[in-house]
C-alpha cells in the first residue's frame, strides 16, 4: 500500500495524485505478486480494478507493466469485501460480506499462496480491528499530506512488527515489508 511520510493512503477526497510510481517500482511489484495468486479488495477499489485490469494488456500501446499485471490479474483469484455485492456470483470471485475472520480464517487454511491485500483502506481497517492481517507492504512516499485517510486509525491494541526488508527506489520511495509479530 502507498502511504505518505505522515501516515495517510489518500488525500481528503480520496485523492492519489501524489504517489510516485515508475518501472522500477512495478517491477519490483510485479516481482512480488508473482509469488501469489490471492488478491483481496474492498469493493471500490474491485470496481477500479475490474474496469482496466481484465484487457489493459491488450490494448494498444500496453506498457510492460499492463501486460504482465492484466495477466497476472486475469489469473489471480480475487477476494472482495464487500456488503452491496452480498450474493453475486462472479467468476474466480469470492465475495464477503459477513462474518469477516471466519471467512478470512478458512480461506487462509486452503491450499494456495498467501493473500495480497491491495489498497481498499475502508477494507484495509476492518481487517486490522479483527487482528486478520499478518504482515505490511509499505510503500513511503516522501510526501507530508497533513489530512486524508489514515492508514492506521482506530487501533485498539498495541501491534508488534518485524522488518522483513527495505527497498529504497530511485525516485525517493522507499518499499518496507513488516511481519506482524504474534507473541
Amino acid at each position: 500500500m502507498h502511504i505518505s511520510l505522515d501516515g495517510f493512503v489518500a488525500g481528503p477526497n480520496g485523492e492519489m495524485n501524489w504517489i510516485k510510481v515508475d518501472q522500477e517500482i512495478f517491477d519490483h511489484v510485479g516481482k512480488r505478486i508473482g509469488e501469489t495468486d490471492t488478491a483481496l479488495y474492498g469493493r471500490v477499489t474491485y470496481e477500479m480494478m475490474e474496469n482496466y485490469w481484465p484487457d489493459a494488456g491488450s490494448k494498444p500501446n500496453a506498457s510492460k507493466h499492463d501486460v504482465e499485471h492484466s495477466a497476472w490479474y486475469n489469473k489471480a483469484h480475487k477476494i472482495v469485501l464487500s456488503h452491496s455485492m452480498k450474493g453475486q456470483a462472479l467468476p474466480n470471485t469470492t465475495i464477503i460480506s459477513d462474518n469477516l475472520a471466519d471467512n478470512i480464517n478458512e480461506i487462509k487454511q486452503q491450499p494456495g499462496s498467501e493473500i495480497l491485500l491491495f489498497g481498499s483502506p475502508t477494507a484495509t481497517h476492518a481487517l486490522m480491528q479483527q487482528n486478520l492481517i499478518d504482515g505490511y507492504w509499505l510503500f513511503i512516499n516522501p510526501i507530508i499530506l497533513g489530512q486524508g485517510i489514515p492508514l492506521f486509525t482506530n487501533i485498539k491494541d498495541k501491534v508488534k512488527l518485524n522488518l522483513l526488508s527495505t527497498q529504497q527506489f530511485t525516485n525517493g520511495v522507499t518499499g518496507l515489508s513488516y511481519s506482524v509479530d504474534r507473541q
